[in-house]
């Protein structure tokens, strides 16, 4: 159970990372992305990353 919780907020970290490196949006929020879930996290980045393609 250790190893599934670790691996959580290890991707959890990588997309902070992703969504503060990726546009000024993201830049003076990281306290608050740090409070969301994996799961929003990841609604987030998709829906930034499918902003970003057009």
């Amino acid at each position: 159970m250790q190893y599934l919780r670790k691996a959580i907020e290890k991707k959890r970290q990588y997309l902070i990372v992703l969504l503060v490196k990726s546009g000024s949006e993201y830049q003076h929020s990281e306290p608050a992305l740090q409070k969301l879930t994996l799961t929003e996290l990841e609604v987030i980045f998709r829906k930034h990353s499918n902003r970003n393609r057009y």
